[in-house]
């Protein structure tokens, strides 16, 4: 395995971060997952421009995105595989034992590992806790991931693949690494980024290809649904057969499946749409 640090690619032992990484003692970094196929990365102009949105967003350096993609390339030609999960981090770098950032440059590694295709469906479940729709972090995809550590435990836990959240005036919003989408009288819902949720490339493609609207939901629509699915870079768009104790018999559902086919249609015809 070849890793991207700071300029070059290393071997998996010899890939070297410090200790003092702000990254690593606050969390001060921000991150991006790219699905690979066959060695290319699908989606990349998306990624790249929504890395640097949060960058923006969390006040670090703006980042260098043809160096980025330098070593997106010297990654996946260095670890050739079917289907991948390319991974790219950004954080502060050096930095005191504080908040405050050092002066020593942010800090990049870019690596991948293979990845088995996901099933067409999947359980999911709720959680007590909320997305704070008004937070600094709102919408910023930032290494600060304990909170979804936690709640994708408790989701492995009772049998399910994730775990969605209610932002902090009860609307549905996300789940810990993905969007939600709900068929309600045959017509498609997506919650809007003002609920606080991440905007997902995969959530952003499917609801120009498919005309999902974005539309404020209450969490327990769950509970009425006819379907529901979930769409990240390595889901795709993937049905969800059982919420909580609610099973959804016949997932995928008509709309979910058309959903489904598009997506696949579309995005294996371009890989930077």
């Amino acid at each position: 395995m070849r890793i991207w640090v700071n300029g070059g690619l290393e071997t998996a032992e010899s890939a070297r971060v410090s200790v003092l990484d702000h990254g690593m003692t606050v969390g001060d970094g921000i991150f991006e997952t790219v699905k690979t196929v066959q060695g290319r990365p699908f989606a990349l102009t998306r990624h790249l421009d929504r890395l640097a949105r949060s960058a923006r967003g969390l006040g670090l350096p703006e980042p260098d995105l043809d160096e980025v993609r330098r070593a997106c390339t010297a990654v996946l030609d260095a670890n050739p595989m079917e289907l991948g999960r390319l991974r790219v981090t950004y954080t502060g770098g050096l930095s005191p034992l504080s908040s405050d950032r050092g002066d020593q440059g942010p800090t990049l590694v870019v690596a991948v590992g293979e990845r088995n295709r996901r099933p067409d469906t999947t359980a999911v479940i709720t959680v007590p806790w909320t997305r704070n729709e008004r937070g600094a972090l709102a919408g910023l995809k930032t290494t600060s991931y304990a909170e979804n550590v936690v709640a994708l435990a408790r989701a492995h836990e009772r049998g399910a693949s994730e775990a969605l959240f209610a932002n902090t005036v009860g609307q549905l919003c996300e789940g810990t690494g993905s969007n939600v989408f709900v068929v309600l009288d045959g017509e498609l819902h997506t919650p809007p980024l003002a609920s606080g949720c991440l905007a997902g490339i995969t959530r952003a493609l499917a609801v120009e290809w498919t005309g999902a609207r974005e539309t404020e939901l209450p969490l327990d629509v769950l509970e009425r649904a006819d379907e529901i699915f979930l769409t990240s870079s390595l889901r795709d768009v993937q049905a969800v057969h059982r919420v909580d104790g609610r099973e959804l018999p016949g997932a995928p559902g008509p709309l979910t499946g058309k959903a489904m086919r598009v997506f696949e249609e579309r995005s294996g015809a371009d890989l930077d749409p």
